[in-house]
């Protein structure tokens, strides 16, 4: 039974109903410090901690509540050898405990003032909600804010008489809480350290309809909101989220700059071009590939107007995700209700990703080079003309976002033919110029873009025959040089960057 309560928190959004209500169940509460205060303004009687412990909050605050007669309360389980201890020291019983914790995570968010991180350390709170939630065949414990609002609507159905269901429910919310927090301060420690340990904790989490197939099951961990405002259609899928995250990335790469169109598919771009009008933008990334995009996920670097809304909307796609949206073109788009719409808040991705291989888990940093012409070195006798220069920069940024094998070729900024997921980059090269001749596109003066190096002079061979003449790649092999040399037997222009971008 419910008849003591100990109050701590930081955040008291939502604090005063649970208060009134307690107060109307005739339950004791405890307090201290700024929550002591507060319930005090709300005319509600309320107990000092200090009360029971015989001390005052002590070393600013850093010591409230850890002391025998408050602990000693909440552990005890309610049978004779325990209670009769209590009663022994006159220490009260304390049913419930609700805690909201410093807000560490948001503090490392804002500041990299140390000090100022290490006293949002909770110490007293974690403390208080470990020993309530240990005790939960007999006191309830509330780790958070998150979970007022649970708390009040089991005090509504059961008053004082909460369930042991109710009571473990709300201890399993509770290490989820501190474990998380935990994991927080561990991980800001470990920054910079020589210690590889893999931990994150991600407390939200949606159900997706299923995962990569109907027959998976699948969930997201992580906070969509923070990145997107969705504005339209059908839930998003396993699949949506995976290219949604590739189209993120890829137009990174474009965000700044004259408007950009990309078109993606299975994670790989199958158009994109940039021009002086996003209408423009996207009729040219439409023509790279028009057969691919149906069904695809596009993705701009500039609000969507009208005229480009009207064009868009002719063809069938899962996911459109933009700067923003004029309201006229926003109002068109929201007729077909399926049809997803994302306004992206940032273009900025996490700089390490992981993924489960095997029995464990990789991780590494993510790929977040981004070529400038600074990073070229000219290796062959003739050295690409400027014009060439701005279209190797795009096409390296294209190729980069294909699957490797990849191979990406680039004429006035566009992408008018890629080849990826191929065992051999010949193939790759080859399916790239195939496309490139079905959709009527002529190569010559096109460059060229490969993901990794050349073991051989093949490729430079075959792209010449095809009318390509400048070629960005990231160089390594030990035959470097006889693409080079092929390079300058055709009078083509190579670069090398130094950086190679698989994609597996």
């Amino acid at each position: 039974m419910l008849r003591s309560a100990l109050i701590s928190v930081f955040s008291k959004d939502g604090l005063e109903p649970i208060i009134q209500r307690l107060h109307q169940l005739g339950v004791q509460l405890y307090s201290t410090g700024g929550t002591q205060s507060y319930i005090e303004k709300l005319g509600i009687p309320v107990t000092s901690v200090e009360s029971l412990t015989g001390y005052p909050s002590i070393l600013d605050g850093r010591v409230k509540t850890l002391h025998p007669a408050v602990f000693g309360g909440l552990l005890a389980r309610r049978e004779e050898g325990h209670l009769a201890q209590l009663e022994q020291f006159n220490i009260p019983q304390i049913d419930c405990v609700i805690v909201d914790l410093y807000p560490f995570e948001d503090t490392v968010a804002s500041t990299h003032v140390e000090n100022d991180i290490i006293e949002k350390i909770d110490i007293g709170g974690v403390s208080l909600i470990r020993a309530a939630a240990k005790n939960f065949k007999d006191v309830s414990v509330v780790a958070s804010k998150d979970e007022y609002k649970l708390f009040l609507d089991m005090l509504d159905a059961h008053g004082t008489e909460l369930t042991e269901e109710d009571r473990r429910e709300l201890a399993r919310r509770a290490f989820k809480v501190t474990s998380n927090y935990d994991i927080a301060i561990f991980n800001w420690f470990n920054e910079g350290t020589t210690d590889i340990s893999f931990k994150y904790s991600i407390h939200r989490s949606d159900i997706l309809r299923y995962g990569e197939n109907p027959h998976q099951s699948g969930v997201f961990f992580g906070d969509f909101d923070q990145i997107f405002d969705k504005l339209n259609g059908k839930a998003i899928s396993y699949n949506n989220l995976v290219d949604i995250d590739a189209a993120v990335q890829l137009m990174r790469e474009f965000q700044v700059g004259k408007p950009c169109f990309a078109i993606l598919k299975h994670t790989n771009a199958c158009g994109v071009a940039r021009r002086h009008t996003l209408l423009e933008a996207w009729q040219a990334a439409l023509a790279c590939d028009a057969t691919s995009a149906f069904g695809g996920i596009f993705v701009c670097n500039s609000t969507v107007d009208l005229a480009t809304a009207q064009e868009i909307n002719k063809l069938f796609y899962e996911v459109l995700i933009a700067p923003d949206f004029a309201p006229d073109a926003l109002e068109l788009l929201q007729k077909k209700e399926q049809r997803i719409l994302l306004k992206i808040k940032t273009f900025e991705i996490k700089k390490r990703n992981f993924r489960s291989l095997l029995n464990g888990v990789v991780e590494q940093d993510a790929d977040l080079k981004t070529e400038t012409e600074a990073d070229l070195r000219t290796v062959t006798t003739r050295q690409p003309t400027p014009k060439e220069v701005g279209e190797l920069i795009f096409a390296v940024k294209c190729v980069k976002h294909l699957k490797s094998n990849g191979i990406a070729l680039v004429k006035e900024r566009q992408l008018i033919g890629m080849g990826c997921g191929q065992p051999s980059r010949v193939d790759a090269l080859r399916q790239a110029i195939a496309k490139a001749k079905a959709f009527g596109f002529d190569l010559n003066g096109a460059v060229m873009a490969s993901d990794a190096f050349f073991p051989f002079p093949d490729c430079v061979e075959i792209a010449h025959e095809a009318g390509i003449t400048a070629v960005i790649q990231p160089g390594g092999s030990v035959k470097d040089q006889d693409s080079v040399d092929a390079c300058n037997k055709f009078d083509m222009a190579m670069v090398m960057t130094g950086f190679r971008h698989f994609r597996h």
